[in-house]
């Protein structure tokens, strides 16, 4: 939104960020030891159809052409997710074809027996079955979310996908990669502007009446903080990182392992040297080991709760961003939406040309 209201409209704009650095989530840091470039906050992968979005960014930052493939562990044993049929074959020991699919789908669903689905747990069973269920998303949704699926809303699983076929892409979108250069040089040539100020290392809510300067305010910030928690607090993950270095080239193989596993304390591992083939290999590695738990007042938060009671403060929080005057609310923390890069970044064009079309 910076971009388009400075390039397009001719406005100067102040950024602010509290961390020392822009890119929020998504920025990206070469590790000195290593010479490997990690997603601090994650791995990133930009995917998208949206060709006007595609587009926008290609001015930007030249992507490469990297194909996302997930892995998972259980029980000592290698498969890839999302499901497809080499993952069923393998569970199973079957040598099914894609046509034989759904039948051996349908059978396992019947034996399970559930017609109305009540939770979570109900819920994928009722789409996979139980033993996919069991070996896949139970121990990993039990971690992710630091609750028994029968404790969670059905309406947490619209759908899982189940590929028919060997195909092993995570995403099935058009267009798909990394940036060559990484996520941190995107942001840089998008900011790379005289009417943007960049004001880093700078808390927003420390600004108190210097906020009144501004003709308008976009705020990306957490929505119920903006309102300093006046109707409570909305729940979210967050996620830690243990990371460590490798002198041997490659560690796990793959960029990322999940663990379905119940009794391995984290959800996955990244490598992050595995998103860019294109550059020259570098003698060590670095990973990433991910584990989810509640955010407190003090954490990043990632992922958005929705269970009815956030449903309800969400809704009242949102009332009271409707009768803010001149305050454009966003991303993922200000809608408390779980967007994905290419979502936001369609929204914020959205909304920027709807500023710039209607200023007098």
């Amino acid at each position: 939104m910076a971009e388009r209201l400075a390039a397009v409209a001719g406005l100067r704009v102040t950024l602010i960020d509290k961390r020392a650095q822009v890119g929020g989530q998504c920025y990206s840091r070469m590790d000195p030891e290593t010479g490997v470039e990690c997603h601090a906050y994650g791995s990133h992968i930009f995917h998208t159809s949206n060709e006007a979005v595609w587009n926008y960014l290609q001015r930007f930052a030249r992507f490469n052409g990297y194909r996302h493939v997930v892995h998972a562990k259980y029980r000592n044993r290698v498969y890839t997710m999302p499901i497809n049929l080499g993952t069923i074959n393998a569970f199973y020991g079957g040598s099914l074809e894609p046509r034989e699919v759904a039948a051996f789908l349908q059978r396992e669903v019947e034996q399970a027996g559930i017609n109305q689905p009540a939770n979570l747990e109900e819920k994928a069973v009722a789409l996979l079955g139980r033993p996919l269920y069991e070996a896949f998303i139970k121990g990993y949704t039990h971690k992710q979310w630091e609750t028994d699926p029968r404790q969670l809303s059905a309406d947490i699983i619209t759908r899982l996908p189940v590929r028919h076929n060997y195909n092993t892409r995570y995403y099935d979108d058009l267009y798909e990669g990394i940036p060559w250069d990484g996520y941190t040089r995107l942001f840089e040539r998008l900011l790379d502007h005289p009417l943007i100020e960049l004001q880093l290392n700078t808390n927003f809510f420390d600004l108190g009446a210097r906020r009144k300067e501004y003709d308008l305010v976009v705020y990306s910030g957490p929505l119920d903080q903006y309102f300093n928690y006046c109707e409570g607090r909305l729940e979210w993950r967050t996620l830690r990182f243990d990371v460590r270095r490798y002198s041997e080239p490659d560690a796990q193989g793959c960029s990322v392992m999940n663990y379905a596993d119940l009794e391995v304390p984290y959800t996955r591992i990244h490598e992050f040297k595995h998103f860019h083939p294109e550059r020259r290999p570098t003698p060590g590695t670095i990973t990433y080991t991910e584990y989810s738990r509640a955010a407190g007042p003090e954490d990043d938060p990632y992922y958005p709760i929705n269970t009815p009671r956030n449903i309800e403060l969400l809704q009242k929080y949102q009332a009271l961003a409707q009768a803010e005057e001149q305050v454009v609310f966003g991303g993922r923390l200000g809608s408390y939406q779980y967007l994905d890069m290419d979502d936001t970044v369609a929204q914020a064009l959205a909304v920027a040309e709807q500023i710039i079309r209607l200023r007098p």
